[in-house]
């Protein structure tokens, strides 16, 4: 049974476009048929409440942009692709939803406003609406490859499943081509800790192309760490990550050199809410590995985040790396959808 999930799953050659492992930088319009949307913003200019700094560790904070979305059902933002040097993003909500828009911002990166903004709901294989169905909470996103073909994979809590769909997604109407065969670990993760973290290696990196997925939570509540998981590639196989200081995992994706950052979440009555980015070795990425990483940077209350699920990497025309990251504001009254950037200067 193991042989024949392994054999399926590196039928499907999964890798981020290019070396570098980034998406591709001139993609298509997304979404060009879909619903459009009016997005307000307002700025953030500062990342720290009441200071001006700007610098955090390695990271430089370039900006930011308070959301308003026009109605309760278009929030819920869980996972990001940055395209177009910045200027074009993807989003996929936890139930389901498509949104696409494009970012105006200045020659560094900072976000001045959103614009062509426009949603669609996804579709499963048979063209039914995946918000309707058992396989309504997608949570994570990311570009790859099959064969020689550029195509977008999008993970789903709950049933623990995999769907690759064509890319570019430049229609709305467009259906899933199908699921991705993924190992019995898994499937077996538990409820609303599931796949929440998905991420695509480069052709040139020891993965060879493997998908790399990481559960929000380990079903296990004995151990405490992260699930990681390697599907397809020469390497697919499970391995862990160390969890501490009560986070959970968000979203990964490569940096271009081959090292995976991990976006974290905490949320709880003693430390209400926190923001963590850890970063990985891609050489230390293997079955049977656990993982410790480096902090790039932890938030808390102090600073201006909310429940940080979606991270975008893109280069800037300097070569520079940029983060983008946005919240999922669970559609709730009390909560903000935001867009923060910063540039790691390694």
């Amino acid at each position: 049974m193991r042989k024949a999930w392994l054999a399926a799953a590196a039928a499907i050659l999964l890798a981020f476009t290019g070396a570098a492992g980034l998406p591709e930088a001139h993609a298509a319009p997304v979404l060009q048929d879909g619903e459009s949307l009016s997005i307000r913003t307002r700025p953030i200019t500062q990342f720290q409440r009441g200071s001006d700094a700007t610098r955090f560790g390695k990271l430089t904070f370039l900006g930011g942009l308070d959301l308003s979305l026009p109605a309760k059902k278009y929030g819920g933002i869980s996972a990001l692709i940055t395209l177009e040097g910045g200027a074009s993003h993807l989003a996929v909500t936890d139930d389901a939803r498509w949104i696409a828009f494009e970012l105006q911002q200045d020659a560094n990166g900072r976000p001045l406003g959103i614009t062509s903004a426009r949603t669609a709901l996804a579709l499963d294989p048979k063209g039914a609406v995946l918000q309707n169905s058992k396989a309504w909470d997608t949570e994570g996103m990311t570009l790859g490859i099959n064969g020689k073909r550029t195509e977008l994979f999008v993970s789903v809590e709950r049933v623990n499943r995999i769907y690759r769909f064509a890319w570019p997604l430049t229609s709305g109407k467009a259906r899933a081509l199908s699921q991705v065969e993924t190992p019995e670990g898994f499937r077996k993760l538990r409820g609303n800790k599931g796949p929440e973290a998905l991420a695509g290696s480069a052709l040139s990196s020891p993965l060879k192309g493997g998908l790399v997925a990481i559960g929000e939570r380990n079903p296990d509540a004995a151990k405490n760490t992260l699930p990681g998981f390697i599907i397809g590639g020469p390497l697919a196989g499970s391995f862990e990550i160390e969890r501490s200081g009560e986070f959970d995992a968000t979203e990964a994706e490569f940096l271009p050199g081959g090292d995976l950052l991990l976006l974290e979440r905490r949320f709880n009555m003693q430390d209400w809410i926190g923001m963590r980015l850890r970063r990985f070795k891609g050489s230390e990425i293997r079955p049977g590995a656990k993982l410790k990483g480096e902090i790039l940077l932890e938030a808390g209350p102090s600073h201006e985040i909310d429940n940080m699920e979606a991270l975008g990497i893109h280069k800037d025309a300097a070569g520079r790396v940029i983060l983008t990251l946005m919240s999922d504001n669970n559609r709730s009254l009390l909560q903000r959808t935001l867009l923060l950037r910063f540039r790691l200067d390694d």
